[in-house]
């Protein structure tokens, strides 16, 4: 009904340890018809204010969340990105993320 219904259809997640294309494939699985743009996650929201602020970021986010920020740069960060990343949790990550 909704894809014939004359409104804009969006899959949103809070999600931050898995990138857009892995939930595609998922909600593919799932049987779901969906398409990558209709997809919007936290990470969409960060890599936007990213590009938007125009700043380099340390990302503190699961490996598979790090195709969603593919063409940042990210030398020399001036921002710090959080996501579930338990793996970069330690004490040498977080003296970076704080400097």
């Amino acid at each position: 009904r909704l894809r014939s219904a004359p409104v804009t259809v969006r899959f949103v997640t809070n999600t931050t340890k898995e990138s857009k294309r892995d939930l595609l494939a998922r909600l593919t699985g799932l049987g779901f018809d969906v398409a990558e743009h209709e997809i919007f996650t936290s990470l969409t929201a960060a890599r936007n204010l990213l590009e938007q602020q125009q700043v380099r970021p340390l990302l503190l986010v699961d490996d598979k969340a790090l195709p969603d920020f593919a063409g940042i740069g990210t030398d020399n960060p001036n921002a710090v990105v959080v996501g579930l990343a338990p793996e970069h949790f330690h004490y040498e990550m977080m003296n970076r993320a704080f400097r």
